[in-house]
């Protein structure tokens, strides 16, 4: 755990309130199974078994949080986790979430609870990072498509360099008080933390991601996903 002379300790927050409609009708995305086992008791036991993550914090459903709770309750975890109601946007069930953190921490994670199969080796990096002077840090993988762009009557445009384009991956670390601060003065649309940091002026720092860290959003993912825990299990 977070043991360094200095340093508060590291809280990662999962936002797990979105109902995930490209999955497909039924319950909230964030307790989908995948091989069984719910997609947050993946995400979540990934970032409580992380060294660096000393809490994890998960804002639900409001209408399922006795049911988040019951999901990770029997799991043993070597972080304190607990459950908040989250709101009805991300960004809502963020700010929740920042509320009940215990005063002793300084970093703050950010993940999404439909990234389970984030490696270690990235909530390390991303911590390190925040931990060398990085007030928001995100993880990035190549892109391996070909970009182009389409007109309006659907006719391709030019190809897009993809040299300098990168996929953004979470989990997201940002300093306490600088996300505390984008939650509390940034009202616009914005698709993740990193995105209402910058709207405060202040950069964001790069890192690398891993391709295992995908995001499940269509069903063709939970069988990569399934395909990726299978793999884990047999090496």
């Amino acid at each position: 755990m977070s043991d360094d002379v200095g340093y508060g300790r590291v809280a990662a927050l999962v936002p797990a309130a979105g109902r995930g409609e490209r999955l497909g009708p039924g319950a909230p995305k964030a307790i989908r199974e995948i091989a069984g086992t719910p997609m947050l008791v993946y995400a979540v036991k990934a970032l409580a078994a992380s060294p660096v993550v000393d809490v994890v914090v998960v804002a639900a459903p409001s209408d399922y949080r006795e049911d988040v709770g019951s999901l990770l309750q029997p799991q043993e975890f070597s972080a304190e986790v607990f459950v908040v109601a989250g709101g009805e946007s991300r960004s809502e069930s963020v700010a929740r979430a920042l509320i009940a953190l215990p005063d002793d921490v300084d970093v703050v994670l950010v993940h999404d609870a439909a990234r389970p199969l984030v490696p270690p080796e990235v909530i390390t990096n991303v911590v390190a990072a925040v931990r060398d002077g990085h007030a928001a840090v995100v993880p990035v993988v190549p892109l391996v498509d070909t970009i182009r762009t389409v007109s309006g009557d659907a006719s391709l445009g030019a190809t897009v360099s993809r040299d300098s384009l990168r996929a953004v991956q979470t989990p997201q670390g940002f300093t306490r008080d600088v996300l505390q601060r984008a939650h509390a003065e940034v009202d616009a649309p914005v698709t993740d933390d990193a995105g209402m940091v910058e709207r405060l002026g202040i950069s964001v720092h790069a890192v690398d991601g891993h391709e295992d860290a995908f995001k499940v959003t269509r069903p063709l993912d939970v069988v990569l996903a399934e395909a990726l825990i299978e793999h884990r299990r047999t090496r």
